[in-house]
């Protein structure tokens, strides 16, 4: 056994649960052991209540891959295995991160003969069944060490994983992705808001998104998802208006400044995210007040 995954969230449980499901059995450690107890119950893993029993518990050269929050928690989690893995492991950083700090991380690894693959995971809840959408980095030693496990995670051995390239190209391009995935959900959203109450029609847009589904131009698996969910509820009047936003979107957004490249449809995505979560509330009171001022129109009050 020399692989293990550290964090057992949606994405990392599941994926855990699929390389079970492929017949390999590896060491797995959640910062809630009874989380870790749970899935190796369930899977036949090992559970380690700590990293320090995850690399114990691995036969060299390792492999440990990261399915943790980007920022701190990967951080903490590195500071912690570099004294404990040996030349020649892996470690791969398979949640959502910023490409930037895998170069960073990849770097220092480096000055202990660690070697560093960074992997964009796309799949969501679906994974487990369907296989996972992997883009990873690192050297060509490195994707060789990762195949088997690739081809285990994807939804077939041939399809659905792609060595991108070096360092911190797995986390740009899943970067890319999570971009076009905020503009085409903000696309889909407007369209069905503008035929939901359209007078004189009444439209059932339940059917709608299901014929779209057969043959048309926009159909996808995003569209699959809303025509489910619209065939249960159109009127959605227990889901509050508030979409939370990844760091996924707002680096794509960081990039097409960096690069001067234009990117106005996932650049306002972004912002129609920021207005769902209330931050576009004081403006939206600002402009009542001018408008107010100059032209003496009612102000609606709380």
């Amino acid at each position: 056994m020399e692989f293990g995954i550290v964090g057992l969230g949606r994405m990392g449980g599941n994926m855990a649960r699929r390389l079970a499901r492929k017949g390999i059995r590896i060491a797995v450690n959640n910062r809630s052991h009874e989380v870790s107890t749970a899935i190796a119950a369930e899977t036949g893993h090992l559970a380690c209540a700590s990293l320090q029993d995850l690399t114990g518990a691995l036969q060299t050269p390792r492999i440990v891959w990261l399915m943790l929050p980007a920022g701190e928690a990967t951080e903490t989690a590195l500071d912690t295995l570099v004294p404990l893995l040996a030349p020649g492991d892996l470690v791969v950083n398979g949640a959502n991160a910023y490409y930037k700090d895998d170069l960073r991380y990849a770097g220092r690894l480096t000055k202990h003969a660690i070697e560093f693959s960074d992997a964009g995971v796309s799949g969501g809840v679906w994974g487990l069944e369907n296989g996972y959408c992997i883009m990873f980095g690192g050297s060509e030693a490195t994707a060789a060490r990762l195949k088997p496990y690739m081809e285990a995670f994807a939804p077939t051995p041939t399809d659905g994983w792609l060595h991108t390239g070096p360092i911190g190209s797995g986390h740009y391009v899943k970067m890319v992705h999570n971009g076009i995935e905020y503009g085409m959900m903000q696309a889909l959203a407007e369209g069905f808001a503008l035929m939901k109450d359209k007078p004189g029609f009444d439209l059932d847009i339940g059917k709608i998104a299901e014929l779209w589904r057969h043959g048309s131009v926009v159909r996808s698996w995003l569209l699959d998802l809303s025509a489910d969910f619209l065939a249960k509820d159109q009127a959605l009047e227990s889901i509050e208006p508030f979409v939370a936003d990844s760091g996924e979107g707002r680096w794509t957004v960081l990039e097409s400044v960096e690069q001067g490249i234009p990117t106005p449809v996932m650049s306002l995505a972004l912002m129609m995210r920021f207005a769902s979560q209330g931050r576009n509330d004081y403006a939206a009171k600002m402009l009542a007040k001018m408008r107010q001022g100059f032209g003496g129109h009612a102000v609606k009050e709380d």
